[in-house]
C-alpha cells in the first residue's frame, strides 16, 4: 500500500490591479492559500506613463505624474482592495507588495521560487492584445512556477 504525501504549497503570488478580474484572482488565491496553508503575496505593480521618454539628456515631459504620488495611490488602492475583498480578520499570512515596473515583469520576478502565480485576465484578444500585450499571457509563457489565470466572469 502506498501512502500519498499531501502536497502543500509554501507561497502563492497574486497580481492585483483593482479590476474585477484581479479581485476574483485575489478571492480565489486567498481561498486556496487558506486551504493549503500557504503564505499569500499580494502584488500591485505600477508604472509611470511614458516613463521611457526621460533620458540622461532630457527630463521627463512636463505634466507627468510624480512617481511618489503614483506609488502612494497604488498603496492606497491595494489596501482598499484587500479590505473590500478579504475580511480584516482573514486567517491568512499575507505580504503586501507595491512595486514600480511593468506588471508582467514585476509579477514574474516576484513569482520566482513561488509555488503558484495567480492573475486575472481581462479577456482582451485579437488586435488589442497585439498592441498592448497581455500580462496574463506573459505570465503563463515565462513564469517558472504554475500559473492560474482567472477568466472574466469566473
Amino acid at each position: 500500500m502506498t501512502t500519498q504525501v499531501p502536497v502543500t504549497a509554501k507561497r502563492f503570488v497574486v497580481g492585483v490591479d483593482g479590476s474585477e478580474e484581479s479581485r476574483a484572482a485575489l478571492r480565489w488565491s486567498a481561498d486556496e492559500a487558506v486551504a493549503r496553508g500557504a503564505r499569500l503575496e499580494v502584488v500591485c505593480a505600477w508604472d509611470l506613463p511614458f516613463s521611457g521618454l526621460a533620458t540622461s539628456y532630457a527630463p521627463a515631459p512636463a505634466g507627468l505624474p510624480d512617481a511618489r504620488e503614483v506609488a502612494r495611490r497604488a498603496e492606497n488602492a491595494l489596501d482598499q482592495t484587500l479590505r473590500e475583498v478579504l475580511a480584516d480578520d482573514a486567517p491568512l499570512d499575507i505580504e503586501r507588495v507595491v512595486e514600480a515596473g511593468d506588471p508582467a515583469t514585476v509579477l514574474l520576478r516576484r513569482s520566482e521560487g513561488a509555488d503558484l502565480l495567480v492573475v486575472g485576465s481581462r479577456g482582451q484578444g485579437g488586435f488589442s492584445r497585439l498592441l498592448i500585450g497581455s500580462v496574463s499571457e506573459k505570465c503563463v509563457r515565462y513564469a517558472t512556477c504554475s500559473v492560474v489565470v482567472i477568466r472574466p466572469g469566473a
